[in-house]
């Protein structure tokens, strides 16, 4: 078995790992670099290509499998959750790997196709919707299968990603978080972990963030309970209410749905991005609250509605885009006051979010959230528990599976190292069982 470790060994995103067995490669995961993008999106004089997310960074640099012969070699993509950090990527690198199946679960699937129509790239590559908690064999590929194993994340459908092979079992753990009272769907599958370690795991790639923090996860159920006393600070009911979080995170939507529903006010979702996912989810039939609010996707909509909000402020509940005070998101408009409503003093805004640690998120949100005070509205941020687990989660893992060999991923350096602490608490060795790696290294096992 060996390991190139294509992207994501060094920062947060841009995550790819290709494994080859034999004379067979598969890649796992082909994602963003959010920081790239966002300097691509700003700069008009380079192009929305593969050469012009090459050159910022923005993608996994593959072209190491060139070099090692590997490319054309792949015989499978698998995608391990629907975040852009880990599928969107692959629109712009699939063609390098026409004849490879693109495997993942139903929700990541239906926003992979959607990125890759917003992309405008054809797709040559066989689609496989596989179900969490299953096992599936490859086309054309001998003692060989990939396995999804249901785990919680702050999306759904999130999974753990094992290889099974002749040579051993490959595991890749990005990303998760140990949740055993999600207040949507399962707790993760402890008895199919503890089976995959009792059978033996050979190799074990690890999220790495949050690897230093002692403190105990918290569980989305806490996130409701901070919904719920959010909300009920709102004690203006002629003030407006507006709430964002994380596009993607149906979950905790759902939460909110549930509490804005409460208020007795109307639930509207603004927003290209909430328009995207919650279609998404919509379509493979996981959204419990579809019938409890209503989309505003194009800028028509945005503006009559937020028209309604500005003359009726306590009739709506506003669900937006903008929690890290990104460009052209509904709260960025409304703060440069480009859309038909403005924030008063004693207005409401609840951020159920964390900002993202980029220079360019916090510089953004400091001066959204400098605006707003300016204004006098109310704001409540941090209403938010995160998706990935603390260092008990990873302990937890590494007890359940056991591998021989650990490879810490998605992180810096410093929070690399860290995962790497734990795993020396187990045994591990730096350089024989456990190994710190750059981008486009290769580990022979």
């Amino acid at each position: 078995m060996e390991v190139c470790t294509v992207g994501g060994f060094e920062e947060v995103g841009k995550n790819m790992t290709a494994v080859k067995v034999g004379e067979d490669v598969f890649l796992f995961d082909c994602g963003f670099y959010l920081p790239g993008v966002i300097e691509l999106q700003e700069d008009p004089s380079i192009d929305y290509t593969v050469k012009g997310l090459r050159r910022v960074g923005g993608i996994p640099d593959d072209r190491v499998l060139d070099k090692l012969g590997w490319t054309k070699k792949v015989k499978a993509i698998f995608l391990s959750h629907a975040h852009l950090d880990h599928v969107a990527g692959l629109p712009f690198l699939a063609d390098r790997y026409p004849d490879a199946p693109i495997y993942g679960t139903p929700f990541t699937m239906e926003v992979f196709g959607s990125l890759y129509q917003d992309a405008k790239i054809p797709l040559k590559n066989p689609l496989k919707i596989i179900n969490t908690n299953s096992t599936n064999p490859i086309p054309n590929v001998k003692d060989v299968k990939v396995e999804f194993v249901h785990t919680t994340h702050s999306t759904i459908d999130c999974t753990f990603v094992v290889l099974h092979s002749n040579e051993g079992a490959f595991f890749y753990a990005l990303d998760y978080k140990f949740d055993d009272t999600p207040t949507f769907g399962s707790p993760p599958n402890y008895s199919r972990l503890k089976e995959i370690g009792e059978n033996g795991v050979k190799v074990a790639v690890i999220n790495t963030l949050y690897s230093g923090k002692k403190e105990s996860n918290l569980s989305e159920k806490d996130a409701d309970e901070m919904l719920r006393l959010a909300f009920e600070k709102v004690q203006d009911k002629n003030s407006a209410l507006f709430i964002t979080t994380f596009s993607s995170h149906i979950e905790r939507l759902n939460n909110i749905v549930k509490h804005a529903k409460n208020t007795g006010r109307e639930v509207i979702f603004i927003g290209r991005s909430l328009a995207k996912y919650v279609g998404c989810a919509i379509k493979i039939g996981k959204c419990p609250f579809k019938d409890q609010m209503k989309i505003m996707k194009y800028r028509g909509q945005v503006n009559s509605i937020l028209k309604k909000v500005e003359t009726n402020r306590g009739k709506y509940v506003i669900i937006c885009t903008g929690h890290q005070g990104e460009k052209n998101s509904i709260l960025d408009r409304i703060s440069k006051g480009t859309t038909p409503f403005n924030f008063r003093p004693g207005d409401n805004l609840i951020f159920s979010s964390s900002v993202i640690p980029t220079e360019v998120n916090i510089e953004a949100r400091e001066k959204l959230d400098a605006k707003f005070k300016k204004i006098g509205v109310n704001l409540q941020i941090n209403v938010h528990v995160h998706g990935h687990g603390s260092q008990e989660s990873k302990k937890k893992l590494i007890e359940l599976i056991k591998p021989e060999i650990i490879i810490p991923s998605h992180g810096n350096r410093k929070q690399e190292e860290e995962l790497i602490c734990v795993a020396d608490e187990y045994g591990y060795k730096l350089g024989k069982t456990s190994y710190l790696v750059s981008n486009g290294d290769v580990l022979k096992f």
